[in-house]
């Protein structure tokens, strides 16, 4: 599918810059520009789908929906996969997250939708794709889902909404609602035009992350010996999914940003569970996101949302491990 492209690096790389395959700066820039173009095509074309989706899921509607109480627990999975079609990191997840505490979605519900929208959404499904494959895409979006499920469902277990702050326990008990969007009711072809400028404004918005995480893989792909990585984070031992997601805790960075370092990893010789667990606690915990946090939790509910996200992204790198 994406052999033009490849051809196309080959063409300017090796015969356009006369660089030799064999050489770590050829590897690097070939490497650099492959990605480029192929991540390029199809994040623009994934986060034009997922505009077209997100204008038939009004975020009023789902607020309405998610406030029921006959859903089963079906309103977790629901709450993330809303989570999954919006093209938010997790800092700016924050803001819709405090919106849904204020229009009464329950607090578990919503904490569903906070863990899997910086975790799956068109970004990192579109890079996905371009890096790793349907099969792997496929298992990372149905399992992105199920943690953030998972996860909001377990935290119902602690009563948490005692932790909420004051600012929000004001603002429930006056039982303000605000919507976050004016429902649509044009036509899809009036919406068309509108979609396609949001979706070129989103990859405008992510394009400096992708050039800088290709760069760093390419750097990474051309000039890191095979052995680095594989030397810490091997497979072979049973704290090495722990030890990923530990280290990658204090970091922050979104999907294009990370997945290209990720490709690296895996071509290292890390497993690739092992390197996506690295993933997801890079992009869905951090600390400007827990900074944003305090404004609706307290340190007591924030600590407790971390770790349980932080065990449930443990559990999944080893689940990886044994799927891919």
């Amino acid at each position: 599918m994406f052999n033009w492209i490849l051809q196309f690096a080959d063409w300017l790389i090796y015969s356009v810059f006369g660089l030799a395959p064999e050489t770590h700066l050829g590897k690097a820039l070939n490497f650099f520009v492959y990605d480029s173009l192929k991540i390029g095509l199809l994040l623009f074309f994934m986060v034009l789908l997922m505009g077209m989706v997100n204008t038939y899921f009004p975020v009023e509607r789902l607020k309405n929906y998610l406030s029921k109480k006959e859903l089963f627990g079906l309103e977790y999975i629901f709450a993330s996969f809303f989570g999954a079609i919006t093209p938010f990191c997790s800092c700016s997840s924050v803001p819709l997250f405090i919106g849904f505490v204020r229009g009464g979605i329950p607090l578990s519900v919503t904490l569903a939708f906070l863990i899997t929208s910086p975790l799956v959404n068109e970004v990192a499904i579109a890079m996905f794709l371009g890096l790793f494959g349907l099969k792997t895409t496929l298992i990372y979006v149905v399992s992105g889902i199920l943690l953030g499920s998972a996860g909001g469902w377990v935290l119902r277990k602690f009563n948490l909404d005692p932790l909420l702050t004051d600012w929000v326990k004001k603002l429930l008990t006056k039982n303000q609602q605000e919507s976050l969007y004016e429902e649509e009711t044009s036509s899809f072809m009036q919406r068309l035009p509108g979609i396609v400028r949001d979706a070129w404004q989103i990859v405008k918005s992510v394009t400096p992350y992708v050039i800088l995480g290709l760069a760093i893989g390419a750097a990474m792909h051309g000039y890191v010996p095979e052995n680095f990585f594989e030397h810490y984070l091997s497979g072979s031992q049973w704290w090495t999914v722990p030890l990923a997601v530990i280290l990658a805790v204090p970091m922050y960075a979104n999907a294009a940003g990370i997945v290209p370092v990720i490709q690296v990893f895996v071509a290292k010789g890390i497993p690739l569970g092992t390197a996506i667990a690295f993933m997801m606690a890079t992009v869905g915990l951090s600390f400007p996101e827990a900074t944003l946090l305090k404004k609706v939790m307290t340190t007591k509910l924030i600590a407790i949302y971390f770790s349980v996200v932080t065990l449930f992204i443990i559990l999944s790198g080893f689940l990886f491990n044994v799927l891919l």
